[in-house]
């Protein structure tokens, strides 16, 4: 897959920002030393963490080399490692690990979810956001356009079946016998979009990125335009003329005892 685009995925930026806050709003933590956003992007996120804890060691971690050249043009005086969060262990455990909508990539969660925990300092905090819309018609049409036969012999059956992320009683459940405590919700945002080119557009730096990447050049502007017919169908014009993207979120933010 090909390297992601960060002036694509800042094309929405406060929408995308918005849940990272969310996120950090519920971080309890009287004064973190070491704090790791994993999966930090364009640093979008690592900057609301700078702001919140002014005196923390604050290190970004992205597998993404131009995500990563972003992220340090944004914030050039801090530190980022480029490394793969399936693999990742910190070299001093942190006492925050942050990590908005970036697990929702990596496999094996039953696994990962835990072992992210255990590497915090006591007292130390795991904060997760990712994004819960397998089954939004937004990542069902994805799906259904990966099936049709000028696109299936081209994309992967494990990207076109989907990688689903755990439901959030499989979350609590992992870390309620770890945790001092754990705190798991949804938030459901309605972002308002131009047309259903825009919500093509959104989902083109992310989610589409691993049905588009794989087809060959002539076969990608096809794909995207029977797949933005159907997300016309399925996200109507309301009653101001735009088009309302559901976009389910799920939250878990869990405490080590001290």
């Amino acid at each position: 897959m090909a390297d992601w685009n960060p002036a694509l995925y800042l094309r929405f930026a406060q929408e995308r920002t918005r849940p990272a806050s969310d996120l950090l709003a519920r971080v309890e933590h009287p004064g973190p030393t070491r704090v790791v956003d994993l999966g930090c992007g364009p640093g979008n996120s690592t900057e609301l963490l700078v702001q919140r804890f002014p005196q923390a060691h604050v290190l970004g971690v992205d597998n993404s080399a131009a995500m990563l050249a972003q992220a340090r043009e944004r914030l050039p005086d801090l530190a980022f490692d480029q490394a793969d969060i399936a693999d990742w262990a910190p070299s001093q455990a942190p006492d925050l690990i942050y990590a908005n909508a970036a697990l929702q990539w990596v496999g094996g969660h039953a696994q990962l979810i835990p072992r992210l925990f255990a590497a915090l300092a006591p007292a130390g905090v795991l904060a997760v956001q990712m994004p819960d819309n397998f089954n939004e018609p937004s990542h069902r049409l994805m799906r259904e356009v990966a099936a049709l036969p000028q696109f299936a012999p081209h994309i992967a059956a494990k990207v076109a079946a989907g990688r689903a992320i755990l439901g959030i009683h499989d979350y609590y459940d992992l870390l309620a016998p770890l945790s001092r405590q754990v705190d798991v919700w949804h938030t459901i945002y309605q972002h308002p979009m131009t047309d259903a080119r825009a919500i093509v557009q959104w989902l083109r730096s992310t989610g589409l990125k691993s049905f588009v990447d794989p087809l060959p050049e002539a076969l990608q502007s096809a794909f995207l335009e029977e797949y933005e017919r159907r997300v016309a169908l399925a996200y109507p014009a309301r009653a101001d003329g735009l088009r309302l993207l559901a976009f389910p979120r799920l939250f878990i933010v869990a405490k080590r005892a001290p």
